[in-house]
């Protein structure tokens, strides 16, 4: 149903399941004129589970479809939320595709989790796939979209840089115990190991960053790109066997481990012909109260920072008081007592209430959002260099065509 302002209230379809779609529809609360409508998973209980948590969270009425073709096509969706795990997400595309071109689905937009794609070349095909079908489309990377990250550039950009000049160095880092589902840990189903599936994050934060506020994103070149990876952790013969049974006979780092550290360095070119640089960390080695992002964002005579675990909440617990292991307090939550931060919004912290925000106004509206596949492109395009870097211990520079079909080594078997 639409408005003189586009669609009144915008329907959202959400193929996936698991921690990441549960975190998109408790986001979701927060926001105006949407629903989730339906939800589509290969696996019933999935499915399910997902619309009885929209029901009970108040964002549907839900409706289950057993097939992506039954939901595009049921009149009850306006945009498509993609959230299924990297491995699956261009197979959905071509149908969305399909479906929209033959005329049996009317969209008003697709959006899709990060990382848009396992590679370069599944990326761009995303991108043409979406816009072949005349389709709006938004990259769901939550951490631009973060307050604190939203704050602090109109600060920086407004307060410093015009007496002092355009930032010169970002550096981001997320670190955490390791994925929740056994897909993550699989290199050829994800695509690679830490480095792809976090450093997406920290790459396009830090380019955000330096990026001039109402600039396209693309006035930052890319120039040369230089990484180191590791499995520094997982693939001790303990932890190996610990997360084997964890996740499955299916995940065994003794035989076909991913990398679980990276680190790398970024060269962009400004407009002003200066360089910027970013410097990245990621891991799934980390051991602390949970999940921890660190952004900084450094200039001639400024600086900013940002900790997701310097929280104004705290609870301690005593060994006296007892009980199961759970993520009440923070994702990747690793103890249930001693001194522990307390994130009482996640979805708002993270960024992904007002990346939900923004990508509704958006498709709603007919407008096209500050995160769209192009971004996803451009991410990837850096992430297959780092790896490349890693592979062949030196800096590689960019462009680099000859990475449009490179496969990390962790994702050619496995």
């Amino acid at each position: 149903m639409a408005d003189d302002d586009g669609i009144s209230t915008l329907r959202i379809g959400m193929i996936g399941s698991g921690f990441i779609a549960k975190f998109h529809l408790q986001a979701l609360v927060g926001v105006r004129n949407v629903v989730v409508s339906g939800v589509y998973s290969p696996t019933p209980g999935h499915r399910e589970a997902l619309a009885r948590m929209a029901n009970d969270l108040g964002v549907g009425p839900c409706t289950t479809f057993d097939s992506l073709a039954a939901m595009t096509t049921s009149g009850t969706v306006d945009a498509l939320w993609i959230l299924a795990p990297n491995f699956a997400r261009l197979a959905i595309m071509r149908e969305i595709h399909e479906l929209v071109k033959s005329g049996r689905a009317r969209l008003a937009g697709v959006a899709c989790e990060k990382p848009l794609a396992r590679t370069v070349q599944e990326a761009r095909e995303m991108l043409r796939l979406a816009e072949a079908a005349g389709l709006n489309h938004g990259y769901l990377e939550n951490q631009v979209f973060s307050t604190a990250v939203q704050r602090g550039k109109e600060i920086i950009w407004r307060r410093a840089v015009p007496s002092s000049g355009r930032p010169y160095l970002a550096r981001a880092a997320e670190e955490h115990s390791g994925p929740h589902e056994p897909w993550f840990w699989r290199g050829a189903q994800q695509g690679g190991g830490v480095l792809l599936d976090m450093m997406c994050h920290s790459i396009e934060v830090a380019r955000f960053l330096l990026t001039e506020p109402g600039a396209p994103r693309n006035s930052l070149t890319p120039v040369s790109a230089s990484a180191t990876v590791s499995s520094l952790k997982w693939t001790q013969p303990v932890y190996a066997a610990k997360l084997k049974t964890m996740m499955g006979s299916q995940v065994d780092y003794a035989r076909a481990p991913s990398e679980d550290f990276a680190r790398a360095t970024v060269v962009l070119c400004g407009p002003d012909g200066r360089e910027a640089m970013i410097e990245t960390t990621t891991s799934w080695a980390y051991v602390g109260p949970g999940l921890r992002i660190q952004l900084e964002l450094l200039g001639p005579e400024y600086s900013m920072e940002f900790n997701s675990l310097n929280t104004g909440l705290k609870i301690f617990l005593s060994r006296a008081i007892t009980g199961g292991q759970g993520e009440d307090l923070v994702e990747k939550q690793n103890a249930e007592q001693g001194l522990m931060p307390v994130l009482e919004d996640e979805p708002g912290i993270y960024g992904l209430t007002s990346e939900n925000r923004h990508m509704v106004e958006a498709f709603r509206r007919g407008k096209r959002p500050m995160e769209t596949f192009d971004d996803g492109v451009a991410v990837m395009e850096i992430l297959m260099a780092l790896y490349r870097s890693a592979e062949i211990g030196q800096v590689v520079k960019l462009p680099a065509v000859d990475l449009e079909s490179y496969v990390p080594p962790v994702a050619r078997s496995g």
